[in-house]
């Protein structure tokens, strides 16, 4: 039988994974369903341990903090979770407002 072969991307970070996964879902940031979200970071870090990938500490960091987001939700009072998301949407937005200004100012030294 034949093996099944997956070709992952490369990403420079886990923070640029859950950009991606949060493109694909053509939502805000504000607006992601976060823990659909987990779902697809955990689905794809499992994938890269799958195909036998070093996998970075940056990407094992982010997975665990995703499942103590996920894990705290299911509390009965979750308002700690609350805070992780928002404090992740922060995190991702800034992460993304970096990447516009670094891609403006490598046109701009290129033009």
């Amino acid at each position: 039988m034949e093996k099944i072969q997956y070709k992952l991307e490369v990403f420079e970070g886990p923070m640029d994974l859950l950009l991606q996964l949060i493109s694909k879902k053509k939502v805000s940031i504000n607006d992601v369903p976060i823990m659909e979200i987990i779902e697809q970071y955990l689905d794809y870090v499992r994938q890269m341990q799958e195909e036998n990938l070093d996998i970075s500490s940056e990407f094992l960091e982010m997975a665990a903090r995703l499942l103590y987001i996920k894990t705290v939700s299911l509390l009965p009072v979750h308002e700690e979770a609350e805070k992780l998301v928002e404090e992740l949407r922060g995190e991702l937005t800034e992460y993304q407002d970096c990447k516009l200004v670094a891609a403006k100012l490598q046109d701009s030294a290129n033009g």
